[in-house]
């Protein structure tokens, strides 16, 4: 048998060690940063009272929007619907959004994305129809629309859009599974 000695244990300096060390620590940092971001924006939901970063394009969002048509929920339609519409305000379904500045360009585009969700696969075709999302299809399971769908079928259902409550339903709907 042999003997260890103390000092036999102890390694020498690594230079690599500290580059791998250092290497966890800031993939640590930047995996908890993106989960904080992640859960900051589930939390606030659209139909909640958002965080300050968001609350002023929520804002310009229901008053630009809202001034023509109702203003639709962020999550009705993918990332990717809002982005084009607002890449070009003045091709806004035939016709053009008025007073629409850079600045709140910007402020909407950030709480829409935020609130969105993007289209599962790139193949997916852009949505640019409430009927045609498939995240409004599946925000409305058991639902069967008798006529078609557009921006106005809301307020049959949800008395509130006015308001941009779209949570609360109306009676028949109340005790629905």
């Amino acid at each position: 048998m042999f003997k260890l000695s103390k000092l036999s244990l102890i390694q020498p300096f690594k230079p690599v060690s500290l580059l791998v060390w250092l290497a966890i620590a800031l993939w640590s940092i930047g995996l908890g940063w993106g989960i904080t971001h992640t859960l900051e924006a589930i939390a606030a939901s659209p139909d909640d009272a958002v965080s300050a970063r968001f609350e002023a394009g929520k804002e310009l969002y229901r008053e630009t929007c809202g001034s023509c048509h109702l203003a639709l929920p962020p999550d009705v339609l993918p990332t990717e619907t809002w982005q084009k519409l607002l890449e070009k305000p003045n091709d806004h379904y035939g016709t053009s959004i008025p007073n629409l500045i850079r600045l709140s360009q910007l402020l909407i585009w950030d709480y829409l994305r935020t609130f969105s969700r993007p289209i599962p696969t790139k193949n997916d075709p852009i949505p640019f129809y409430v009927a045609q999302s498939r995240y409004f299809k599946i925000l409305h399971p058991r639902v069967e629309f008798t006529d078609p769908v557009t921006h106005k079928s809301c307020i049959v259902c949800h008395p509130g859009v006015k308001s941009f409550n779209f949570r609360t339903l109306t009676p028949q709907w109340d005790d629905a599974p």
